[in-house]
């Protein structure tokens, strides 16, 4: 029987997973659809880095072949994931967004490479992400809209996945590099609490903030991606040993209670759009008394700039390589922002240091009385031109404080462009903070269709 590659691309990946491993479906069909799908559309939205079609079908076989052998299959058997190109990848080029390291093969996998790999799935490629995963835009589009910004800096991966070019793919944040052009691009983003995930082996621009994240189109997809990826590695320090938190299997259950939702407009509520802000409110109002609006403490309005502070004073030192080879090879605009980095004091970075716990803390109260908070994911839809990735004021304080955070792809602008709607949970409560994302996107649906 032949094989319709658009109900295959239609799939989630947790349904092409389970026909995969029970032998309804082919790893190999499956690939093809993706690299099918990637061949007709990859040319106007350049999402991938590196790609090599006959790489993947060859992978692709071994896992049909493994699956046929009766060996058992592993939690993500025969998906196709992208990886953001600043993931080493063992004898694939991972040239981090700068033509300083074009032409490097990584000897090793990155941690997060190693669990896919064990866990049988497919590297399906490289995706492309902004100069050093700042801020410098990359070659792609956005999939919504070409004339609009994907977001960045994991733009590539972001996508890849709302153009059906894979069901899975991985980023990276140290901002809003995950939740704002998954947001921008209409997709499900997830990027766990600080310490969840080894970074070992991925480019580093800021030991304390960076974050590895997922990308996906649905809660459960996400959870599953990111299930196999949580653990101690032996290599980072903010890892450390602890039970699994066993996220897919609590995502894809039903909440015991209807979950309680805090609406917080955060600081920076006026740089949102006019369409984001009637979109969060009517959500909220949607809600009902499953819904409660509050205020963040006066301490919050400095927390992008205490995350900026962080991140430049850090990235100046883990990107001195960089400035001292071949500083003529980069932007502008990364160099303005490494030459502001060498800039800020010690006294000044040290004190930054104490603000994550201290912020945290505050959120304390809001946390015991709600399952997650809900506010914007990115100021509005991606902006038209694609000289700015966008502003990733609304991630600044999450990012800091190291909370669990997920965009849902819920609203749209006048013109169609998706808006997502962020969900942000305590630190460790990544489970739970799934487990209500899940129930909040089933019960928009069962709303509007009236089941």
């Amino acid at each position: 029987m032949a094989v319709d590659p658009a109900s295959l691309l239609g799939l989630s990946a947790v349904e092409a997973r389970d026909r995969m491993a029970s032998g309804a479906l082919a790893a190999t069909d499956y690939m093809q659809a993706c690299l099918d799908r990637i061949a007709a559309l990859d040319g106007e939205i350049q999402a991938f880095e590196w790609i090599d079609p006959g790489f993947a079908l060859r992978q692709a076989e071994m896992a049909d072949a493994h699956r046929k052998s009766g060996r058992p299959t592993g939690p993500l058997h025969g998906l196709p994931v992208a990886l953001k190109d600043v993931i080493d990848t063992r004898g694939i080029p991972t040239a981090n967004g700068t033509v300083i390291d074009a032409g490097r093969v990584p000897e090793r996998d990155a941690t997060v490479v190693q669990k896919l790999r064990a866990a049988g799935a497919l590297i399906l490629g490289k995706t492309v992400t902004t100069e050093l995963a700042l801020s410098h835009p990359g070659k792609t589009r956005n999939p919504a809209n070409p004339a609009h910004t994907p977001g960045g800096s994991s733009s590539g991966s972001a996508a890849a996945v709302a153009a059906l070019m894979t069901p899975l793919a991985l980023g990276t944040q140290t901002g809003g590099s995950v939740i704002r052009p998954a947001s921008f691009c209409g997709v499900t983003g997830f990027l766990p609490s600080s310490g969840s995930i080894g970074r070992t082996g991925i480019l580093t621009q800021s030991p304390t903030l960076d974050r590895v994240g997922v990308f996906a189109r649905s809660v459960e997809d996400a959870a599953m991606l990111a299930d196999v990826l949580f653990g101690h590695d032996e290599f980072d320090r903010a890892t450390a040993p602890a039970p699994h938190p066993r996220l897919h299997a609590v995502a894809a259950t039903e909440a015991p209670v209807t979950p309680q939702f805090a609406f917080v407009r955060s600081p920076y509520w006026h740089k949102a759009s006019e369409a984001c802000q009637l979109a969060m409110e009517e959500l909220a109002e949607h809600l009902g008394e499953g819904c409660f609006e509050t205020g963040l403490p006066d301490a919050f309005a400095e927390a992008a700039s205490v995350r900026e502070r962080i991140n430049l004073a850090e990235m100046s030192k883990a990107y001195h390589r960089y400035t001292r080879d071949g500083s003529e090879q980069l932007s502008p605009r990364l160099c303005e922002a490494l030459d502001r980095g060498s800039k800020v004091l010690a006294h000044d970075y040290i004190a930054a240091l104490d603000w994550p716990d201290y912020l945290y803390a505050a959120l304390g109260e809001i946390f015991q009385r709600c399952d997650a908070i809900i506010t914007p994911a990115a100021p509005g839809a991606a902006p038209k031109g694609l000289e700015s990735t966008g502003d990733p004021v609304f991630n600044a304080i999450w990012t800091l404080c190291g909370t669990p955070t997920i965009t849902l792809p819920l609203f749209a602008d006048e013109d169609g462009m998706p808006m997502g709607v962020q969900l942000v949970g305590p630190r460790g409560g990544d489970a739970r903070l799934l487990r209500t994302a899940r129930w909040l996107v089933k019960h928009l649906e069962t709303d509007a269709t009236g089941d």
